[in-house]
């Protein structure tokens, strides 16, 4: 894949307890950073977690960031947010267990691999992608933030674990330089994570 050793921006862990009720709290996160390594919260913990936080991770060329894990949890509900670039687009890919939703937050990205294979979503469109069902997706705006949700892993692990997988730790505010992507070892970080790769990514945009 992309062997490249990056820094980490390590992240406070700093936390304020408020009460909710008389039996509840909530853990807040603060945005202070220090030496300590943020651990992003799971599913399972009653956690707050700030813009700009998460654990990030070069991932196919563009940015990765874990927001919420799906830990031990029975739903394995995780929450990833991408950062891509023009282009980008994933193989094309079924996941056997997880369904997948995907919300764009800026820009605009096409559901599915050519011009008349799906509708363009912009800031606010969602699409859903259940399991079971091949898809892909390709931004075509000079770049776009997603929000992807993904639930019910029984057997293989969560899509985070995934991304954590095929990614390498990065600093978010100073990303590599894009490098080659080895489609074989994409292919089998897929399969170890309950996914199969059918074909490739979308074609380049013109």
């Amino acid at each position: 894949m992309i062997g490249l050793g990056l820094g980490l921006r390590h992240h406070d862990r700093k936390k304020t307890k408020r009460s909710m009720s008389h039996h509840d709290t909530m853990t807040v996160t603060d945005n202070t950073h220090t030496d300590s390594a943020l651990i992003t919260p799971s599913i399972d913990e009653l956690r707050a977690v700030p813009g700009g936080e998460g654990d990030h991770y070069f991932f196919l060329n563009h940015l990765a960031s874990v927001k919420i894990r799906a830990g031990g949890s029975g739903t394995g509900m995780s929450l990833v947010e991408f950062t891509a670039p023009r282009g980008f687009g994933p193989p094309l890919h079924v996941h056997h267990e997880e369904d997948e939703i995907l919300y764009v937050l800026d820009g605009e990205v096409r559901i599915g691999a050519s011009e008349d294979s799906g509708p363009v979503l912009g800031a606010g469109g969602v699409a859903s992608l259940p399991h079971g069902v091949p898809h892909t997706f390709q931004v075509i705006s000079d770049g776009a933030r997603m929000l992807t949700i993904s639930s019910g892993r029984h057997n293989n692990p969560s899509f985070d674990r995934f991304v954590a997988a095929l990614g390498v730790p990065a600093d978010p505010t100073a990303l590599p330089e894009p490098g080659p992507v080895d489609p074989a070892h994409v292919a089998a970080v897929c399969a170890d994570h309950g996914m199969t790769v059918l074909g490739p990514p979308p074609p380049d945009l013109d």
